[in-house]
């Protein structure tokens, strides 16, 4: 994994950092993996299959967005339950969502809100596991992350080694830091994300990992790979039946490094300021257009952290004036960048967190961890748009129906992708392990 390391780590209230996450869990597993070797193995491990959705961007809202200040308002309820915020239509007939997103309204028609998923666990770091991984954890919240990357692996690396490489960039790659709980655990490092640890609002924002150094000659350059291919000829050697792979994943490890597509990819400079401001000039928004340009590129899962969400204390200000909105826009000018650009119906699209929040406002202002009912969107893909699958009841407090657990939407998500979410591959101990344990398709979606 190449990273690169700007600014502060962030913390929920659990106490546990990204960054902590990262050097307990993906970094142990990265160990001394040459970029070569990494992609030879993602290449022999994929299946390639057809798909609906040739790439998916999950744009993960961190800490816990909330559901009914958001997509599932209740404005019959009492103000301890309904919060400030108002309903305002959508353009789809019967569809409304809060006040706070006008610009999402406007355009419901290409999207769906899925208001009943619900599972138990209440933890930050343990949601966020179980979200990702479709495995209930063994750990405390805030107590041990290692598990994250450790040992089951995150649906962005069970499409990395499904589906493999398309093009020149890595098949799985998160942004503007490494997803928690989205390592590949037993799958090993070749499946990790690529980690764009950068901010791309920033003006000097670049991928330096793709950079020769500025001081190094084609003919260094040149040199230096010839002594990486000596170095690994032992190995090559002892392996004859991956040798030519091995040569041909050392001609990508360079491609990728000099690639002009690469390097076109990661350029958000090279977009018009008007998309960029339309995306909205904030993190979320600027790594949810690199986003498109990733998957464009030929990524086949982005995943953006963005957190901010934990909102116990006093959230309504914040949530009005910078979450929300933020999020409005992001989302908005994804899916319509996408559509206009020909490449929604092959890019699905999922936004959400790690659980919701309470139907009850605390007395400190604020709402506090509630994973029993949670809102998902999804976009293109392959999905319906325009509809809304599920409710909750009078107070946002649970499904009326039948709930959509984690599994489920993995499941869903995998069959979108064109992976059969059956398949198995050994686990540390020898035994078979499906890439979603259990769950049904979401039908309504598909």
């Amino acid at each position: 994994m190449f990273r690169i390391s700007l600014g502060q780590p962030h913390q929920n209230c659990s106490g546990t950092s990204r960054r902590h996450a990262l050097r307990l869990g993906t970094c142990g597993l990265i160990g001394g993996l040459t970029l070569p070797r990494l992609l030879e193995l993602q290449a022999l491990a994929a299946s390639p299959v057809a798909a609906r959705a040739k790439s998916c961007i999950f744009l993960f809202l961190e800490g816990g967005p909330p559901h009914q200040d958001m997509w599932d308002p209740k404005p019959d309820a009492p103000p301890e339950i309904r919060g400030p915020f108002g309903t305002i239509s959508t353009n789809v007939p019967d569809i409304f969502v809060t006040d706070q997103l006008p610009l999402c309204a406007q355009m419901a028609d290409k999207y769906t809100i899925l208001r009943s998923h619900s599972h138990s666990d209440n933890g930050h770091s343990t949601g966020y596991h179980y979200v990702m991984t479709g495995r209930r954890p063994t750990f405390a919240d805030g107590d041990n992350p290692i598990p994250n990357n450790q040992y089951f692996p995150s649906i962005g690396s069970a499409v990395a080694r499904t589906l493999g490489q398309r093009g020149a960039l890595p098949p799985y790659i998160n942004l503007p830091h490494p997803m928690s709980a989205g390592g590949p655990g037993f799958y090993g490092a070749e499946h990790a994300p690529f980690v764009i640890e950068a901010d791309p609002t920033q003006p000097d924002f670049e991928v330096k990992d793709l950079q020769p150094s500025g001081h190094l000659s084609n003919k260094r350059l040149s040199l230096r790979r010839q002594l990486l291919s000596g170095i690994d000829q032992l190995e090559r050697e002892r392996n004859q039946t991956q040798g030519k792979a091995m040569s041909t994943y050392y001609e990508k490890a360079y491609s990728l490094v000099t690639s002009d597509d690469a390097r076109k990819a990661f350029n958000i400079h090279a977009e018009p300021e008007s998309v960029r401001d339309a995306y909205g000039r904030t993190q979320l928004g600027q790594c949810a257009l690199l986003a498109r340009r990733l998957v464009e590129g030929g990524c086949r899962f982005v995943g953006v952290d963005a957190p901010g969400w934990d909102v116990h204390f006093n959230c309504f200000p914040s949530l009005k004036t910078d979450l929300i909105p933020y999020a409005d826009r992001a989302f908005s000018a994804l899916v319509t960048d996408l559509e206009e650009r020909g490449l929604l119906d092959e890019t699905l699209v999922v936004m959400m967190g790690e659980m919701g929040r309470t139907p009850r406002i605390n007395a400190q202002a604020g709402r506090d961890h509630w994973s029993m009912a949670q809102t998902i969107i999804f976009a293109g893909g392959g999905t319906k748009p325009g509809q809304v699958i599920g409710a909750t009841d009078k107070q946002a407090a649970a499904p009326t129906g039948s709930p959509v657990g984690v599994n489920d939407l993995l499941r869903t998500i995998s069959v979108l992708m064109g992976i059969d979410p059956d398949r198995q591959f050994l686990g540390p101990l020898g035994r078979p392990v499906p890439i979603v344990d259990g769950g049904e398709v979401i039908r309504d979606l598909i």
